[in-house]
């Protein structure tokens, strides 16, 4: 069907600026007339031309009479850019197909109102299930107000992270821990646990092979425990924010303040999920990537504060009582207690396997 082809365009021109837009959505869009395609564009950086401004301004007078298709719904309202709901019937845009309604409560169905309004023939749905897991991150903070979290994961068969004796270096393969830098380039932070700074001092950042953006590095360390020669606070490769507790000794926080490093604060002895993500929104942060390690994982497990699961797993045993597993923590009592995931897909990295499931709901 041609019209699916011009959306799953747009789709793909948008999916290609992954990691570029946030707090943005990841828009595209086509412009089609008399069959042929007149106008690309996507959405490129937060606070520069929307998808349907570039499409349009390519097209040009070729727009008058044409077909937009767009990923999202087209605002209406002026924020960075003016609406452009209003380029669209500016343009003469005779029809619109829209993948998806706009979840920010600013647009939510305005600006198909102003649309037909105008007379254009306005069409929403076509490939929504695709658009709305392009912007799974945008759309849940907009809903919620929280960051989207992702749990990753990288275990052997037997679902152990390390061996008994600390080293975890590598249990996957080189596949699985470049698909790991691609997730860090597109959230907007990565979080761990101090235990994972002092046992393995990573760097927490994206290296692609054609470069990427390095999240916020966040580091959960309740009564501040972090060596000072640790790689986060000296190496300036992005900013590194240290969440602690209210009893954490005042002349530590004053001796690990760097140019790049904040020390958070928050106003209970230990750290509590729900209120970091609350308090991670005013640093804005709408998207999390949750690398570890065990007893960090257990905490989002238990107050069920995530959405999304990628799990590696290697082809190895590594077995004993004393080897870390993915989750660890108390656990539950009973298997009614277990928490529901739905497994989205299933495929295979190198030697390694990927699974990648979302919370289920209720």
């Amino acid at each position: 069907m041609e019209h699916e082809r011009y959306m799953k365009l747009a789709i793909g021109m948008a999916e290609q600026t992954a990691g570029q837009t946030s707090p943005n959505p990841k828009v595209g869009a086509v412009v089609v007339r008399n069959g042929e395609i007149v106008g690309l564009g996507a959405h490129l950086k937060a606070g520069e031309g929307h998808a349907e401004v570039h499409a349009l301004n390519m097209a040009g007078n070729k727009a008058e009479g044409a077909t937009m298709y767009v990923t999202l719904e087209p605002c209406s309202h002026y924020g960075k850019t003016p609406p452009c709901a209003d380029l669209v019937i500016e343009r003469g845009i005779h029809r619109v197909y829209i993948a998806t309604l706009d979840p920010n409560p600013l647009v939510a169905g305005r600006g198909v109102e102003r649309l037909k309004d105008a007379g254009i023939d306005v069409h929403v749905g076509l490939l929504e299930k695709e658009a709305i897991s392009l912007n799974r991150f945008f759309n849940h903070f907009m809903k919620t107000n929280l960051p989207f979290v992702t749990l990753k994961a990288a275990s052997s068969l037997d679902g152990k992270t390390a061996a008994n004796s600390g080293d975890s270096k590598w249990i996957t393969g080189e596949d699985a821990r470049l698909d790991v830098h691609q997730y860090r380039h597109e959230h907007d932070a990565i979080l761990v646990g101090v235990n994972t700074i002092i046992q393995d001092d990573p760097q927490l950042t994206t290296r692609l092979p054609s470069g990427g953006r390095n999240p916020i590095r966040i580091i959960l360390d309740t009564n501040l425990r972090i060596p000072e020669d640790a790689k986060v606070l000296h190496d300036g490769a992005a900013e590194t924010i240290i969440i602690a507790g209210s009893s954490a000794p005042t002349e530590r926080i004053e001796s690990l303040r760097r140019d790049h490093v904040r020390i958070i604060q928050l106003d209970c002895p230990s750290i509590e999920i729900y209120p970091l993500l609350e308090r991670l929104v005013e640093e804005g942060v709408t998207s999390i990537f949750v690398e570890g390690g065990s007893s960090v994982h257990a905490s989002f497990m238990k107050e069920r504060c995530f959405q999304e699961m990628i799990t590696y797993i290697a082809p190895k045993l590594i077995g004993g009582k004393k080897s870390p597993s993915v989750i660890g923590g108390e656990g539950i009592e009973t298997m009614a207690e277990a928490v529901q995931l739905e497994i989205v897909s299933v495929n295979q990295l190198g030697d390694d396997l990927k699974i990648i499931s979302v919370l289920k709901e209720g």
